[in-house]
C-alpha cells in the first residue's frame, strides 16, 4: 500500500468522507483575486480575512520545509432535518456540536498517525481556524471544486461537508485538481434570496444571510431586510438547490447529531426563550458564538415578514 493511500485509507477509518493530497505551492498567482475581493468591503466581524495575506498565499511561511496539502472532507448532512412548520430555521451546519471541536480532534489523530509514519515530519491542521485558503486547497487535492455558490462540490457526495486542510513537510503523490462541473446550472443562484451571488464564483457577502444572521451583530442593510425566510442563522438555499445535493447521504458522525435541546424547539420557544436559557441549549453548539441578542434581532426580523 502506497503512503498515500495509508494515510487516506486511516483518514478514512477516522470519520472523514474524502481525502486528497496536493504540492504545497505559492498560491501568489491569486493575489490579484483575493485582494480584489477584499478591496472596498465592510468585513466587520471577519477582520481576520484582511490578515495574514501572505502566509494564505504562501503555506511554507506557516510550516518551513511544507511539501504537501492534505485536504479532508466531513459529512454533516442531517439523518433528520429540523420542522420548518411553526419554527424558525437554522442552518443545517449548526444543528449538533461546534464542528471545529469534532474537526480539531480528528485532524489531531490524523497528525498523529503522519508523526508516526514519518518520525521527524512536521504537519500542521487547520479547520475554519487559520490562514489557509481551504476551498482552493481542497479543490487542488481533487476532492471537489468551488461552486457557482463558492461553496466546495464533491462531484459525488455534494456540498455539506466541513473542509479540513493539512500542511506537512512529508512528500506525497498529488491528486489530480477537481474540474468544475458547474456547466450552464443556474440554481444556486436564483435559490438566493438576497441576490449575493449576482456574480457566479464570488459572494456578495454584504449581501449574505448566513453572514447577516451569524456574525453581524450591528445593522442589517435593507437589501437584507424582509428576506430571511424564517432563517435564524444562517441560510442553506444555494446548497439545497444544488443537484449535486439531490440525495445527499446522511452523517454518521455522531456529534453533528442535533441536539436535544434544539429539536424541542418551535417559535413559541424560541419567543419566549431567556439568556441563561439559551446560552444552556447552545453551550456546545455553533450558534452560541452568535450570541442571545443578535439571535432574538433575527427573530425579531423573520418574524416581522
Amino acid at each position: 500500500m502506497t503512503v498515500n493511500a495509508q494515510i487516506r485509507s486511516h483518514a478514512l477509518s477516522l470519520g472523514f468522507s474524502h481525502c486528497g493530497f496536493a504540492r504545497a505551492e505559492s498560491l501568489e498567482s491569486l493575489r490579484s483575486f483575493y485582494e480584489g475581493f477584499l478591496e472596498g468591503r465592510d468585513f466587520s466581524g471577519m477582520n481576520y480575512l484582511e490578515r495574514y495575506t501572505e502566509q494564505r498565499l504562501h503555506p511554507e511561511l506557516l510550516l518551513p520545509g511544507v511539501q504537501s496539502v492534505i485536504a479532508v472532507l466531513m459529512n454533516y448532512y442531517p439523518e433528520e432535518k429540523l420542522p420548518e412548520e411553526d419554527n424558525f430555521i437554522i442552518s443545517k451546519y449548526a444543528y449538533g456540536r461546534a464542528y471545529q471541536k469534532v474537526m480539531k480532534e480528528r485532524l489531531g489523530k490524523l497528525v498523529d498517525f503522519l508523526g508516526e509514519s514519518d518520525p521527524g515530519s512536521k504537519s500542521l491542521a487547520y479547520a475554519d481556524s487559520g490562514p489557509v485558503l481551504e476551498k482552493f486547497w481542497a479543490q487542488r487535492c481533487g476532492v471537489g471544486w468551488q461552486g457557482k455558490h463558492t461553496i466546495l462540490i464533491n462531484e459525488t457526495d455534494g456540498s455539506f461537508f466541513f473542509i479540513g486542510v493539512i500542511l506537512t513537510t512529508i512528500t506525497l503523490e498529488p491528486d489530480t485538481p477537481g474540474r468544475d462541473r458547474c456547466g450552464n446550472c443556474t440554481r444556486c443562484i436564483d435559490a438566493c434570496p438576497t441576490n449575493a451571488l449576482h456574480n457566479p464564483y464570488q459572494l456578495d457577502i454584504n449581501r449574505c444571510l448566513t453572514f447577516h444572521t451569524n456574525i453581524n451583530k450591528g445593522e442589517i442593510p435593507d437589501a437584507v431586510k424582509g428576506k430571511f425566510q424564517g432563517r435564524i442563522f444562517g441560510c442553506d438555499a444555494c446548497q439545497d438547490a444544488c443537484p449535486f445535493n439531490r440525495s445527499p447521504k446522511p452523517t454518521t458522525e455522531a456529534g453533528f447529531r442535533i441536539l436535544p435541546g434544539i429539536s424541542k424547539l418551535r417559535k413559541p420557544q424560541w419567543n419566549s426563550l431567556h439568556e441563561e436559557e439559551f446560552n444552556l441549549i447552545f453551550q456546545h453548539s455553533e450558534i452560541k458564538h452568535t450570541g442571545y441578542q443578535t439571535i432574538k434581532r433575527n427573530m425579531e426580523l423573520a418574524g416581522d415578514e
